[in-house]
């Protein structure tokens, strides 16, 4: 195996990866709160956690990949107040919690596959309802062990009994303390105690609920984690995945309640992505009711979503990503120019072609060194300008995009265009063959307005969607 470098947030320095079975890795990704669409800043989270699989899959790695589906107990506020997410979604669009639920999952899951993202199978995509068992047996041990107590609202996790609790965030625990009573609960015993099992309303009938030692409620939103991950992976705990704002709250408890229970390490390798912001540098975020899916953003515009994930790729996962639409057009232009000096390559022949180990190795040294993808492109385009011949430069370009997920073995299929874009470029075919270079000239303008680019080479015109 390769040696591979990965940023860990637990110890705060690049560490060398060693997982905990020979050949194999355990990786766990936080996904989706589904009560509403994933935003294009949620997006650049799970194409990191693509890009990292894929990663390990092309250093030979075996991947056993968890991720989630919370579809109970995230509530609006991430420290045990307000709102169900999903009964809110509920009310907002009539359906029932389940409706919503399964609407957003399938929603997510076309919106993986339209960036490419390999999805875990469907043993490994958990539902936290599926799992309720699984989350009361492990507040059970916990209460146990003397880490729990009950307030009027819920059964709650002790965090002053485990004396290491910031050691993922790796703040003043004051500090902490002053954030978390932002969501003021005066019966808790600290700041940053988190509910384990919430009691459902007095009077109130929840369409989520389910019945526990403690009286009918539901799971608190860590908890689901903690006991998914137990149950899908058992000592298997190599990656934990997420996005930064995950670190303070989220895997913090998760971490304090799992080690507390199982008097073991919790995941030895945690990376989180930056943030993607918006013009002015402000974090995308439903909350604040300024984001923008890939739907909105993208599709209904007609830009192909792997443009999206093009971009994504010139930013390292580390660092916070700039939005907005002049970067995204250059983002288009470039994937755009990519496909082309991949169109020019030719196709592949039935004959098996070499990788040329110059470019491969550089190639896994970027990748390697903390998922360093910018660099990855850098040996790209340093291998497509170089003296290597045609066949080999696609075997190597089709090779790195393994890693890069772009689909870039579909550049040189034609795509069929619409029937008017077709009778235009019809018409400017007739008029080439006229050498009515006036009319030519104004059907291609025509055509480009349209949104399609159109190339002549040689004998040949290419026609491109923008």
């Amino acid at each position: 195996m390769n040696k591979i470098i990965f940023y860990n947030t637990l110890s705060r320095k690049k560490e060398e990866f060693a997982p905990t079975k020979k050949g194999e890795v355990g990786l766990y990704t936080c996904g989706p709160t589904v009560y509403n669409f994933a935003h294009i800043g949620n997006l650049r989270a799970y194409i990191f956690e693509d890009i990292l699989r894929r990663v390990l899959e092309y250093n030979g790695y075996k991947v056993r990949h968890v991720m989630n589906i919370t579809d109970v107990g995230h509530l609006t506020g991430d420290r045990d107040m307000g709102e169900d997410k999903l009964e809110k979604g509920a009310k907002r669009e009539g359906k029932t919690a389940w409706e919503i639920a399964e609407f957003y999952t399938k929603a997510f899951l076309a919106d993986m596959r339209k960036l490419n993202i390999k999805a875990p199978s469907d043993k490994y995509m958990p539902r936290a309802t599926d799992y309720i068992a699984e989350q009361i047996e492990l507040v059970k041990i916990l209460e146990k062990k003397g880490f729990t107590y009950k307030i009027s609202d819920g059964i709650y996790y002790n965090t002053s009994k485990f004396k290491d609790y910031t050691k993922l965030n790796h703040k003043d625990l004051e500090t902490l303390k002053e954030g978390a009573r932002v969501e003021k609960n005066v019966e808790k015993k600290n700041a940053t105690d988190f509910a384990l099992w919430k009691f459902s309303p007095a009077n109130t009938k929840r369409q989520m609920e389910w019945d526990s030692p403690w009286g009918i409620g539901f799971p608190g939103w860590h908890i689901e984690c903690s006991a998914m991950s137990a149950a899908l992976l058992g000592n298997q705990l190599d990656i934990h995945c997420g996005g930064i704002d995950h670190i303070d709250v989220h895997h913090t408890n998760e971490i304090a309640q799992s080690e507390a229970a199982t008097g073991k390490p919790f995941f030895n390798y945690w990376m989180h992505g930056a943030f993607l912001n918006i013009e002015g540098g402000k974090k995308m975020a439903k909350s604040e009711e300024n984001f923008l899916t890939l739907e909105n953003a993208f599709l209904k515009k007609g830009i192909d979503p792997l443009v999206y994930r093009f971009a994504v790729l010139q930013t390292h996962y580390r660092k916070p990503m700039e939005y907005s639409e002049k970067i995204m057009l250059n983002a288009a232009k470039g994937f755009e120019h990519l496909k082309n000096q991949v169109r020019e390559l030719g196709k592949i022949k039935n004959e098996q072609l070499k990788i040329k180990d110059k470019y491969k190795g550089m190639f896994i040294k970027a990748i390697n060194d903390d998922l360093n993808m910018p660099r990855a492109l850098a040996v790209t385009q340093e291998m497509l300008k170089s003296d290597l011949s045609k066949p080999d430069k696609l075997a190597v370009i089709l090779d790195f995009d393994k890693v890069f997920g772009l689909n870039l073995s579909e550049a040189g299929k034609k795509s069929e265009l619409p029937k008017n874009i077709q009778e235009l470029v019809n018409k400017r075919y007739k008029a080439r063959e006229n050498k009515n270079w006036e009319e030519s000239d104004r059907l291609r303008e025509e055509i480009e307005k349209l949104g399609y680019i159109v190339e002549d080479i040689k004998n040949e015109t290419r026609i491109y969607k923008k």
